[in-house]
């Protein structure tokens, strides 16, 4: 660290929602300090001038994004740019010898082509998709590495709704389908006309099904867990609430089987991972029971009559599927408690 007690970071897109969300967890981290703002689109101003919810928070200024400048002040960098941006700045920050964690898409796939193609961007440099460890953090590659590419919220949710079955391979691999929705922060702060108040209002619009960016790195952890799965059906839609998501999945076992079996699973699974809960058997949870936390809350229910299993996992977007996670991610990184900076419950009603 650079000086002092405390891990010195910089945001670079510090004006989005996710830029804007680690400013607001960090605040509360006790090994963490803030050193550097970075905007693309604002610099040399409070941030306080845009967001007055920020005012008295002792914040820096922000800034145009030079690498070399924030080397040499901060010892990690949180990269909260869109798609298409992080690609071109993290190689640089990592030849300047920095930890970096970035919460774009640009690292999560293995294989440049396949980001290609969900993307439609050219991709990173195949040196460093590879050196990227995908920061979902109860199943990590390598804990201790300092380079990571964050998860995207609908992956998170659909990935540890169905991890305990995949990796003890207890459902048919052709069976999986993910029914999930979001608030409307998960389409960032752009607006968009799908966005506008009087299209999101009193509605519910479906949008990317089967086409959503967050499928491939999806399928590429599935695949780790069960080779078998060959595809997955994926709709995404968009709820009226500001904050939030939830993953409805349904799959079949491969045999017939208790709730109460299945419920065994999962309870071992996540018995010691600290922002996984798991409802009673049988119980499914609520959007409204997870929002302003880092958690997710997962219920199962099995329809014998149907040999079908309904899995709905439920996160806050902006925190377990962003900058929660990141936060999360960056304590494993430096060996801190799991917790530390993220331990508040959810906010009620």
């Amino acid at each position: 660290m650079l000086g002092g007690n405390r891990m010195k970071v910089a945001i670079v897109g510090a004006t989005g929602y996710g830029g804007l969300e680690l400013i607001r967890l960090l605040q509360q981290h006790p090994d963490v300090e803030i050193v550097s703002l970075h905007s693309t689109t604002a610099a040399d101003q409070p941030l306080a001038s845009l967001y007055p919810h920020l005012a008295g928070q002792h914040l820096p200024p922000l800034e145009r994004i030079d690498p070399e400048k924030i080397s040499q002040t901060v010892d990690l960098v949180f990269l909260a740019t869109p798609s298409g941006t992080s690609k071109d700045l993290a190689p640089t920050f990592l030849e300047l010898g920095m930890k970096v964690i970035d919460l774009s898409g640009d690292f999560r796939l293995k294989k440049g082509t396949l980001y290609q193609q969900w993307y439609q961007k050219a991709p990173a440099a195949d040196l460093y998709l590879q050196q990227a460890d995908y920061g979902l953090t109860e199943f990590r590659d390598d804990p201790a590495a300092t380079f990571v590419s964050n998860p995207g919220c609908y992956a998170t949710a659909t990935l540890l709704g169905l991890a305990p079955l995949l990796q003890h391979q207890l459902i048919e691999p052709d069976s999986i389908i993910v029914d999930a929705k979001s608030g409307i922060s998960g389409s960032g702060k752009a607006p968009t006309p799908l966005t506008h108040y009087s299209e999101v209002n009193d509605n519910l619009i479906y949008y990317k099904v089967n086409k959503h960016q967050h499928i491939p790195e999806i399928m590429q952890q599935i695949n780790k867990w069960d080779a078998s799965v060959p595809t997955i059906q994926f709709a995404t839609a968009l709820l009226p609430i500001t904050r939030g998501l939830v993953a409805t999945i349904y799959v079949k076992p491969k045999l017939p089987i208790t709730e109460e079996a299945l419920f065994a699973y999962y309870q071992h699974l996540y018995e010691k991972k600290e922002f996984v809960r798991m409802m009673p058997a049988g119980e499914l949870p609520t959007i409204k029971q997870v929002v302003g936390s880092n958690y997710c809350d997962i219920g199962i229910t099995y329809n014998p009559q149907t040999n079908t299993l309904v899995i709905v996992a439920v996160i806050d977007n902006l925190i377990k599927g962003a900058a929660g996670q990141a936060i999360q991610n960056l304590n494993v990184m430096n060996g801190w408690e799991e917790t530390k900076g993220l331990g508040f419950v959810p906010v009620y009603p």
